[in-house]
């Protein structure tokens, strides 16, 4: 009778040990989707000012037409991109390079670079731009969480037996170093 009672008690301990390394895999994989929207939600807004932007640059530089079609081509590539983290982080790559040509327009015009309207969507950008930085962090490391509990001795075998996965981490290009730091806007 001993035997059995031992028994059951190890396999309630067992149930429990199981059941907690279960609700630790889905509160990560919970914390990664929701670090995942904080990033849309700060890429929207990015994307939203964008148009104000370079309607600002028209007004001082209408010929530059080939910059403002690729940042519009960048900003609506970025924003149809509903793939992985690792597909978006190659679209905002992009629209980094082009928000870059279109800040280097201010530099030949000076005027542009005085305006108000201009140096307040500057400003909002580069805090977005911030925003974003930090989202992606927070991003990262609830990803390296999640990945760390699905690879991790015991928990592994829970993950697999549930089918947890590891998530993808949201980085930009290793090959353009530049395109890791947010445009920079200088007056």
């Amino acid at each position: 009778m001993i035997e059995i009672l031992v028994f059951l008690g190890l396999l309630a301990l067992l149930i429990v040990y199981v059941v907690g390394i279960y609700n630790r895999l889905v509160r990560s994989r919970v914390q990664v989707g929701e670090a995942w929207s904080d990033i849309e939600v700060q890429m929207k807004r990015r994307y939203n000012l964008i148009p104000n932007l370079v309607e600002t640059v028209k007004g001082y530089a209408g010929h530059e037409k080939e910059t403002f079609e690729r940042v519009v081509a960048a900003r609506n590539s970025a924003i149809s991109n509903t793939g992985t983290p690792g597909e978006q982080g190659a679209s905002e790559n992009m629209l980094t390079g082009a928000l870059k040509s279109l800040f280097a327009l201010s530099e030949a015009y000076p005027e542009l670079k005085a305006n108000e309207n201009f140096q307040d969507l500057s400003n909002q950008l580069s805090e977005i731009e911030e925003v974003i930085q930090k989202a992606r962090r927070y991003f990262n490391g609830s990803v390296s969480n999640l990945n760390t509990l699905v690879e991790q001795f015991p928990s592994n075998f829970v993950a697999g037996q549930f089918d947890f996965s590891k998530a993808e981490f949201f980085e930009l290009d290793e090959a353009d170093e530049e395109a890791r730091q947010a445009p920079k806007v200088e007056f």
